[in-house]
């Protein structure tokens, strides 16, 4: 753990002292082309594991409960912060 974080800092220190040079211009391409292949080596262990195949259907009703229910639950959360936050003072 304290290596990923350790990693993570020095990249952004790395970030910080490079941001005006040419490197700062290439980094977005370098990104990009990393989360493709991290895409890829996931579809592809994805596809190698034969039990996540069988309950992919299960795994993707389960995955839509969740995000159906985390959208309900901000639409929620940010009309109640609203309602609280933001309501109108009564001039009597």
């Amino acid at each position: 753990m304290f290596r990923i974080f350790f990693i993570l800092l020095t990249g952004v220190g790395a970030g910080y002292l490079l941001r005006h040079t040419r490197v700062e211009r290439h980094a977005q391409r370098g990104v990009r082309i990393t989360i493709c292949t991290l895409l890829f080596v996931f579809g592809a262990s994805i596809g190698a594991d034969h039990e996540m195949l069988r309950n992919l259907a299960f795994l993707g009703r389960q995955a839509t409960v969740i995000a159906l229910l985390s959208v309900v639950g901000s639409l929620l959360a940010g009309f109640a912060a609203q309602r609280l936050l933001f309501r109108k003072e009564v001039k009597r």
